[in-house]
């Protein structure tokens, strides 16, 4: 699949983003959690300015991305969401999570990290350390939990 191409971590702040890195990030955000998964809501939501974004492309297309918003953003504490794989069943979301959770801590000293996840993907967020740390909600019209690790 990767046809030799060498897999590129992007690691930027909102004002290090070029328009075109913005526009693919935002497309790409658009693409997954409004059209793929028919969920109308308000994903330019203020945060992304004082996050840190992060994405992973082989080649020139995203195979995965995150933002890592700083504690009283997007949550009380360092948050980690926004996150997508564009391919799945080849490990970049896990490689993106962990990049995401190292980010937190190089940026924010994060100590604490929560996220508020989709509850159908609680096993992939255990696989990378994460705990359920509340009971279920729906969040625009979506099970979710919120996990900390």
């Amino acid at each position: 699949m990767d046809n030799g191409q060498e897999m590129i971590l992007h690691k930027k702040t909102f004002r290090q983003l070029t328009t075109d890195e913005l526009y693919e990030l935002l497309r790409v955000r658009s693409e997954v959690f409004v059209v793929e998964q028919n969920c109308v809501y308000q994903d330019l939501d203020g945060d992304d300015q004082q996050a840190i974004h992060l994405w992973l492309t082989l080649g020139d297309k995203i195979v995965a991305l995150a933002r890592v918003c700083p504690a009283g953003t997007h949550m009380t504490e360092i948050s980690i969401g926004r996150v997508i794989t564009t391919i799945r069943g080849k490990g970049y979301g896990k490689q993106i999570m962990l990049h995401a959770i190292d980010a937190a801590k190089e940026y924010f000293g994060a100590t604490l990290i929560d996220i508020e996840a989709q509850e159908y993907a609680k096993g992939f967020y255990e696989s990378v350390g994460f705990k359920q740390s509340s009971d279920t909600f729906m969040l625009d019209g979506i099970p979710h939990i919120k996990m900390t690790v």
